[in-house]
């Protein structure tokens, strides 16, 4: 069942993390109490499941496909998230994802980690992926959404002169000075 957004923001404490690990698919196996609770969770109903059972509708698809490609290629990243919790609430996070490596260097799943952002950077970063979510709402077809709000996202960033992380980074420095 769809959770609708019902327009509630949650948030957490700064001195918490929020922690999930998935597998190489994206199911989480492991969820800390501070997920569940922001998340409005049950662990039996978060284990199992797919990363994306908290994806917000407002969140850009050229974010996440952003994340995606940048972790499964063995890099981290760090990105401003909105989730979506199950009882409608959403919650802002400041996003550290790396893969998981084993012995051999294989990917074995994604851990992340997930600390309060500032409020200023939540400004700056609804403003973008609000440009984002309207450009791909131009587009009845998925990819075509996608990748018209892809080029606008590396256009974005190129009159910036910075790449994603630059421009997370900068943000993130900007708002904690």
């Amino acid at each position: 069942m769809r959770v609708r957004p019902t327009g509630v923001e949650r948030s957490f404490g700064v001195d918490e993390v929020i922690v999930t690990k998935t597998d190489p698919q994206g199911r989480i196996t492991y969820a800390n109490d501070v997920f569940l609770r922001v998340s409005a969770l049950a662990e039996a109903d978060a284990l199992g499941q797919p990363h994306n059972l908290i994806r917000h509708p407002d969140m850009p698809a050229a974010v996440f496909k952003l994340l995606w490609d940048t972790i499964k290629s063995g890099q981290e990243i760090f990105a401003y998230v909105l989730n979506l919790a199950a009882d409608g609430a959403h919650y802002w996070v400041f996003a550290h994802v790396t893969p998981s490596l084993d012995d051999a260097g294989r990917c074995v799943g994604y851990h992340s980690n997930r600390r309060l952002p500032d409020r200023t950077a939540v400004g700056e970063l609804s403003a973008l992926y609000e440009r984002l979510r309207a450009e791909e709402r131009r587009h009845p077809h998925t990819p075509d959404a996608l990748a018209a709000a892809t080029a606008l996202l590396e256009s974005e960033l190129a009159s910036r002169g910075l790449t994603y992380p630059e421009f997370v980074w900068d943000v993130t420095n900007r708002t904690m000075s």
